[in-house]
């Protein structure tokens, strides 16, 4: 089985975020990095497919080539293959899904998995521009997935908190969702063979964005708390407060 997971470099989710000098980016200056969140459910998915079934689960990536940190990492998790297509730039879903697709087009595919969303601009449009661009069926929001005979079972979360099930001939996108697996970490002999593994750097030659930013800005500072005593005693001014002032209850 071929199996495609398309992953993104993202600052950690503990970063201290803030706009660069120019306003339409955040200032990378001590910012640490790894594969986003959403992405490792992903991996997870694609090894556990090959552990089913055999086959290869090859990684793809779009970033700088300082992203081979965290291509790396997923092989040590346990793939085996990875492609880097180099691109110093932040694009939006649109561009990125572009250059993506164009690589697929050239790669075997029974399934592509995305993780359903970034951590970083959370646009949460990529894989399913990238099915369309390549005329497949697409699920998003996966919980819970099956394959067998070509086709793939799917559940995946809807409105209320309600799931949706739905079958898929392969090949197909996925984009997967926290709940659907728990992911494995690095062990050192995936760590070593990750080191000699070759990932080749092509430039990712991404079409202009159709999104451009205008203004990045911090949120507004939080108002300061307010202490209303101690004790059972503080109760009754307590609910007062939250339903009267902060008007939660």
């Amino acid at each position: 089985m071929e199996i495609l997971v398309c992953i993104r470099r993202a600052p950690t989710t503990d970063a201290r975020i803030k706009p660069a000098a120019d306003g339409k980016n955040y200032d990378a200056a001590g910012i640490n990095y790894d594969i986003s969140e959403y992405d490792k459910f992903a991996l997870e998915a694609g090894i556990l497919l090959k552990e089913q079934h055999g086959g290869k689960v090859t990684v793809l990536c779009m970033g700088p080539s300082a992203a081979t940190k965290e291509v790396r990492t997923a092989i040590a998790m346990g793939c085996d293959e990875a492609h880097l297509l180099v691109d110093d730039q932040f694009h939006d879903a649109w561009a990125t899904a572009s250059a993506l697709a164009a690589k697929i087009r050239t790669l075997p595919h029974d399934i592509v998995l995305f993780g359903w969303s970034s951590v970083d601009n959370q646009s949460a449009g990529t894989g399913q521009m990238v099915a369309e661009l390549l005329g497949l069926p697409s699920v998003s929001v996966a919980v819970s997935m099956e394959v067998a005979d070509g086709a793939a079972k799917i559940e995946r979360l809807a409105a209320g908190g309600k799931r949706e099930k739905y079958q898929v001939r392969l090949p197909a996108v996925v984009t997967c969702q926290k709940g659907l697996n728990k992911y494995r970490s690095a062990n050192m002999k995936g760590i070593m063979a990750a080191k000699k593994t070759n990932v080749p750097e092509t430039p990712a030659n991404a079409p202009a964005d159709g999104v451009a930013v205008l203004r990045m800005m911090p949120p507004p500072p939080r108002k300061e708390g307010k202490i209303v005593g101690k004790g059972p005693e503080a109760v009754n001014d307590l609910v007062r407060l939250l339903r009267d002032e902060a008007k939660v209850i």
